[in-house]
C-alpha cells in the first residue's frame, strides 16, 4: 500500500530554496583564488615597506651626514639662545628707569662728540691722507684750493685741516694781492692738507683726470696724496652763535 501523496508535499518548497541558494553562492575558481592570494601578499609587502621607511628614517643616512645634521641643529640652538639672551637684556634695560637714563646719556654724549668733530670744535684722529701742495711761483689760485676741499668732501672726508687751520662747512677761499686767504687769514705755501676718511677713496678722488690735482699741476703746483693709517687733526675753531636761526619749539609751533 502506498503512502498518501499529500504527506510528501511539504518537502517541495524546501528543496526549491536550497536550489536557489546554491545558484547564488559564489563559485571560486583556482585562478581567482591565486589572484586573491597575490593581492593579499602585495598589500602586506607595501604596508611593511611604508612602516620600515617611517621607522628607519635617519638610520639609513651615512655617519658623516648625521654628524652634519647634528652640528647644524646644535649651532642653530646656540644662535637662538644668544638671540634670546640679547632680547632679554634689551627688555630689562627698557624696563629699568636708570638704564633708560644711562642709555639716553650715552646717546647724547655720542651725538655731541660727532657734532663736535663735524663742526670743528673738537680735534679728531683716524685713518686718512696727507697732501702737500707745493706752489713755488704762487700761481695756484683760491678756486683750485677750494676744488681740493670739495673733492675731499665728496669722497667722504670727516675732518679736514689746511696748514694750521680747521676747515669747516663755512670756510671760504679768496684770492688777494698777497696770496690766498682762508676764512680771512693769509695762507703761506706749501699747503699741507690733512683729511680723515677712507684713504682708498680720498686718494683716488683727488687723482681723477681733470680733477683738483690736475688743476694744481696745470697752475705750476705739485702734490701727491699719501695714505696714512693715523691722521691727527689737531686744529679747532669755536662755533659762532647763530645770528638769525633759532631752534624749532618742541611743540612744533
Amino acid at each position: 500500500m502506498t503512502g498518501d501523496p499529500q504527506g510528501t508535499a511539504p518537502s517541495a518548497p524546501s528543496s526549491a530554496w536550497r536550489t536557489l541558494l546554491r545558484s547564488l553562492r559564489p563559485r571560486s575558481s583556482r585562478s581567482q583564488l591565486l589572484a586573491g592570494l597575490l593581492c593579499g601578499v602585495l598589500g602586506f609587502a607595501v604596508v611593511v615597506q611604508v612602516r620600515q621607511n617611517q621607522v628607519e628614517g635617519l638610520s639609513t643616512l651615512p655617519q658623516s651626514e648625521l654628524v652634519r645634521i647634528l652640528d647644524q641643529a646644535n649651532q642653530r640652538t646656540e644662535e637662538l639662545e644668544r638671540e634670546a639672551a640679547a632680547l632679554e637684556a634689551t627688555r630689562q634695560e627698557l624696563l629699568s628707569g636708570s638704564d633708560q637714563q644711562q642709555a639716553a646719556l650715552e646717546a647724547a654724549t655720542e651725538a655731541a662728540a660727532i657734532q663736535g668733530i663735524l663742526s670743528g670744535r673738537l680735534p679728531a684722529q683716524g685713518p686718512g691722507i696727507e697732501l702737500v701742495v707745493a706752489d713755488p711761483d704762487g700761481r695756484v689760485p683760491a678756486l683750485t684750493l677750494f676744488n681740493v676741499l670739495e673733492e675731499l668732501r665728496n669722497a667722504g672726508a670727516e675732518a679736514v685741516q689746511l696748514n694750521d687751520r680747521r676747515i669747516v662747512a663755512s670756510s671760504h677761499f679768496v684770492d688777494t694781492s698777497d696770496g690766498v686767504e682762508v676764512d680771512g687769514e693769509l695762507l703761506e705755501p706749501p699747503y699741507r692738507w690733512l683729511a680723515i676718511g677712507d684713504p682708498d677713496t680720498l686718494g683716488p678722488a683727488l687723482e681723477i683726470p681733470g680733477g683738483a690735482l690736475s688743476a694744481v699741476r696745470n697752475n705750476g703746483g705739485t702734490g701727491t696724496p699719501r695714505a696714512r693709517t693715523l691722521v691727527e687733526v689737531t686744529a679747532t675753531r669755536p662755533v659762532p652763535e647763530p645770528r638769525f636761526a633759532t631752534p624749532v619749539p618742541a611743540d612744533g609751533g
